[in-house]
């Protein structure tokens, strides 16, 4: 059902990953200024390269399958477009962001002609490339966001956005930039498209801050998760109407749908989750991680008394989690298949391991589909 990759001795906390097409390479960065690229050699993954042209921490990893190019951010307030040359080697390309705060989150849009990086400067730069001077401009999306960006999400027509905020907001914008397409005809979620075009809002009053959020793999629906533990969906073909779901798990960082009506969900609990949203309820379906705590982590006390008799100490590893992830998930993405039709998803956390999930091995998963 699941697998934990290794990459050499390193256990320190990944911040974000991202995988190429093909899956045989990874890029992740561990909770500092630098990118580890890896790539899969047997079954081993080795180390072929390390991007440290940021000088502070890396906020976000996003890696463009068709041109195989690569985009971070960080909070040194710089975005770089990372492309990889004929000896294997990657080089950057400047990104004027003309912003004053820590970027926090980037994202390439779907046909890879730009790329959205959310900031702590109450903004979100739609960046695109201008040939003539070689670098990558942007354009920005101010009103109305009142404070950091923290999760962006492209529709599947490349041009809507939704962005989460600290502002306890969830916001549709278009991200349409006249310069390099074609001007995009009316959606479900409006007609008046312009570059910062506010198409829907979604309060999360009392849900704190958003951390996640997801377009469906249609565009129709728009799924968060908040600092309240809560999931929530809006459905454009329902007149936007928003169903919230209270859990009684810890504060949620990530989501993604994997069928037009299912989504993982993961956060400081430490354990992915299935739910299903179904007419107008979001239904919890299963724990994807039935781990079970070892013997080892459950001595009786005469075993301790043993212990405590030999070597002067007392067992501790009841510490342990009953589950795969030993610290709080950080960043979800897809492994194999679409938001369709998701096969296998990945996770990452501050535990430093980094896991990939099989969701075939669900039963009742097939039934979901369906729908």
């Amino acid at each position: 059902m699941s697998q934990t990759l290794t990459f050499g001795d390193s256990c320190a906390p990944i911040t974000c990953h991202a995988w190429n097409k093909d899956r045989n390479q990874i890029a992740f960065s561990p909770n500092n200024n630098e990118v580890h690229i890896y790539q899969k050699e047997g079954s081993e993954w080795k180390q072929t390269d390390n991007l440290v042209e940021h000088d502070m921490r890396v906020m976000g990893i996003d890696w463009a399958p068709n041109t195989n190019r690569i985009v971070t951010c960080s909070v040194d307030r710089n975005a770089y477009v990372w492309t990889q040359g004929d000896d294997g080697k990657w080089t950057t390309t400047l990104v004027l962001l003309r912003i004053n705060r820590a970027a926090t989150c980037v994202k390439w849009s779907p046909m890879e002609n730009k790329f959205a990086v959310g900031s702590g400067a109450r903004l979100i730069s739609i960046c695109y490339f201008e040939k003539e001077n070689n670098w990558w401009v942007s354009k920005h999306i101010k009103k109305p966001i009142r404070s950091t960006v923290t999760t962006l999400d492209w529709h599947p027509n490349n041009i809507l956005l939704v962005a989460g905020s600290t502002d306890f907001k969830v916001r549709v914008f278009s991200a349409y930039i006249k310069d390099i397409e074609d001007q995009p005809g009316p959606n479900v979620w409006g007609s008046k498209l312009p570059l910062g075009q506010l198409l829907a809002e979604f309060p999360s009053a009392g849900s704190g801050w958003v951390h996640s959020v997801s377009f469906s793999a249609d565009g129709n629906k728009v799924a968060w998760v908040g600092h309240d533990s809560s999931i929530n969906v809006a459905d454009a073909t329902q007149g936007k109407t928003v169903i919230k779901l209270k859990t009684e798990y810890l504060p949620f960082l990530g989501c993604i749908w994997i069928s037009n009506n299912t989504l993982i969900v993961a956060g400081h609990s430490c354990i992915p989750l299935l739910y299903c949203h179904d007419g107008d309820e979001i239904k919890f379906v299963a724990k994807l991680d039935n781990t079970q705590r070892k013997e080892s982590g459950g001595l009786s006390a005469m075993k301790k008394f043993q212990s405590l008799d030999r070597q002067a100490r007392i067992e501790t590893s009841d510490t342990y989690l009953d589950s795969i992830h030993q610290n709080a998930i950080t960043c979800i993405n897809l492994y194999k298949g679409t938001k369709a039709d998701a096969v296998k998803f990945s996770t990452s956390g501050l535990d430093g391991q980094l896991v990939t999930w099989d969701l075939r091995s669900i039963e009742s998963l097939e039934d979901l589909r369906i729908h």
